[in-house]
């Protein structure tokens, strides 16, 4: 067995554990608590389906071919439904996300009106089209509109980057994959340049009891964030792009070793989305901190119960009635009185 395959299946190996890990969280965030949803919910939900399915299915298919090193692949039903799950999955989630950065763009930048904009049927409306655009695209190989082959290098089963298959590859690529990175990248930017005037001149915001400054540091950060998303979406996904167009245009097969790392970087987009699109949001790692603190209360709770059990039996040296100290009274409040409620105060993040 060849080192490089070697170190392709465990990076394979790594991506898929933290694909099925990060978006099993999120689904999970986003089921139990209610702050989290909205009326664009099933976009999210969508892109995390779609990076959980190809954490359970592509990368693990890859893995085995990489270590096995199979004779005969072959073009069989195999293969053939193995690419169009992963041209499917594929297409789905990266389109999916560029919706939810819409959506995210639209909050920001037409605060105002994105009630009006983003409502539940029109969100249902675009998860359906996008969806129905991903099934024919990814059909179009099993009707003879392109080829899914088995590649060696990239050890799954793909579309074929031929010359003949020139009309699909393009569609593939500039429609389902740049037009969407590019549209992404252009909203991040706008948001990065309106996060940069925020920050120069601050701003307040204000809800029912506080109102809160927020300084020029919440705004560079937010767009540091958005920048590694950025950085992140071209690293992972540009030299792919350019195997395709390489292996179209001039019908030469680049080197299996440039192959692998290509395909690999555009299978850890699945792991790298939930944690830079979601958890690096505040509301999502408070939802988080959240439901971890219910969790370990559950835990503590039995074992508090125990320990209190044991120590009110009587007889025990702990027994306020035994030790022979007085009671001590409870004080309560008369009916019609209330808790003074401390003043507003102006409080900064």
């Amino acid at each position: 067995m060849a080192v490089s395959a070697l170190v392709y299946a465990l990076l394979l190996i790594v991506s898929s554990v933290c694909s099925v890990f990060g978006n099993s969280m999120l689904l999970l965030l986003v089921l139990l608590n209610k702050n989290l949803r909205s009326d664009t919910l099933p976009l999210t939900i969508s892109f995390c389906l779609c990076d959980l399915g190809l954490g359970l299915s592509t990368m693990p298919f890859g893995v085995y071919n990489s270590l096995a090193q199979p004779d005969h692949h072959g073009d069989g039903p195999l293969c053939q439904a193995s690419a169009f799950i992963f041209i499917l999955l594929q297409l789905a989630s990266i389109h999916s996300l560029t919706w939810t950065t819409v959506d995210k763009f639209t909050e920001i930048c037409f605060a105002l009106s994105y009630t009006t904009i983003f409502t539940e049927q029109r969100t249902w409306a675009v998860l359906g089209v996008v969806w129905l655009y991903c099934i024919l695209n990814a059909t179009l190989p099993l009707v003879g509109f392109g080829k899914y082959a088995y590649i060696p290098g990239r050890f799954i089963c793909a579309p074929s980057f031929q010359r003949s298959c020139l009309g699909f590859n393009l569609l593939f690529v500039v429609v389902g994959i740049i037009a969407p990175i590019l549209i992404m990248c252009c909203m991040y930017a706008y948001i990065m340049y309106v996060a940069k005037k925020q920050a120069r001149r601050g701003t307040f915001i204000c809800n029912e009891q506080h109102c809160f400054y927020v300084p020029a540091n919440n705004y560079l950060r937010s767009s540091i964030v958005m920048l590694a998303t950025v950085v992140c979406l071209l690293v992972c996904w540009l030299p792919y792009i350019v195997i395709c167009f390489y292996e179209t245009l001039t019908g030469h097969e680049s080197s299996e070793l440039v192959s692998a790392v290509a395909t690999w970087l555009a299978l850890s987009t699945a792991a790298v989305n939930p944690w830079i699109n979601s958890m690096t949001q505040t509301r999502y790692r408070v939802a988080l901190r959240r439901s971890l603190g219910k969790i370990r209360q559950m835990f503590q709770q039995p074992v508090k119960g125990s320990h209190q059990s044991t120590a009110n039996q009587p007889g025990d040296m702990g027994d306020s009635c035994t030790s022979g100290s007085p009671p001590v009274p409870l004080t309560t409040l008369p009916p019609h009185t209330a808790t003074p409620t401390p003043p507003m105060e102006l409080s900064s993040c």
